[in-house]
């Protein structure tokens, strides 16, 4: 089933109860869309795993009913908000990577706290669900919220910058990122491992 419903929402889950196998990686994008990239990225590797977090309800079902389509059996999305699930909800050291494309840049500057890269909960969530050598994975059309981010991560000694060539991997673009492209905005990009303790 496409549309994962958590069976409990006030606890941090196990990594079996999202999908059975729990030694396969774990990718989870937040925020969406309309299932673009989550698709792309599950049929590309079928050997990992890949939930989707969207908190509005027809991305969430419009994603859904694109996993339902291509049959994937490796894909999931979960209809709840992102800073919520990563400082809280999702299996400690259970993220191999987690994807942050194309956010919501809060771009006032009164509105810079709601920023998911200003917000502690999502840092210290984010360096809890990543074990070491996990990576962190940002794509911003925002110059503001890619600097907040860069100063974000490199604060926290649990992070290391790595390079980002764009042949690096594959890596499909977004419904967000192709219409910022064809409006002829700069995406910024960044990516992050999470070191040792």
């Amino acid at each position: 089933m496409s549309l994962f419903i958590p069976p409990d929402y006030f606890r941090e889950l196990a990594a079996h109860e999202i999908f059975p196998d729990p030694a396969r990686p774990l990718e989870v994008e937040l925020g969406c869309g309309d299932g673009t990239f989550l698709v792309g990225m599950a049929k590309e590797h079928p050997e990992r795993d890949f939930l989707g977090v969207e908190r509005m309800l027809g991305r969430v079902s419009k994603t859904s009913r694109k996993i339902n389509r291509e049959r994937l059996t490796n894909a999931h999305v979960m209809r709840l908000e992102s800073g919520y699930t990563t400082g809280w909800l999702l299996p400690t050291g259970g993220v191999s990577r987690l994807h942050l494309l194309c956010p919501d840049p809060w771009p006032k500057k009164r509105h810079a706290a709601r920023r998911l890269v200003n917000q502690d909960e999502f840092l210290s969530g984010l360096a809890r669900i990543l074990p070491p050598g996990g990576e962190f994975l940002l794509k911003t059309d925002d110059r503001v919220y890619f600097e907040d981010a860069l100063a974000s991560l490199g604060a926290r000694p649990q992070f290391e910058q790595l390079d980002w060539p764009a042949d690096a991997f594959f890596y499909p673009t977004t419904d967000f990122e192709q219409h910022w492209l064809e409006s002829g905005r700069e995406i910024h990009r960044a990516r992050w491992r999470r070191v040792a303790d």
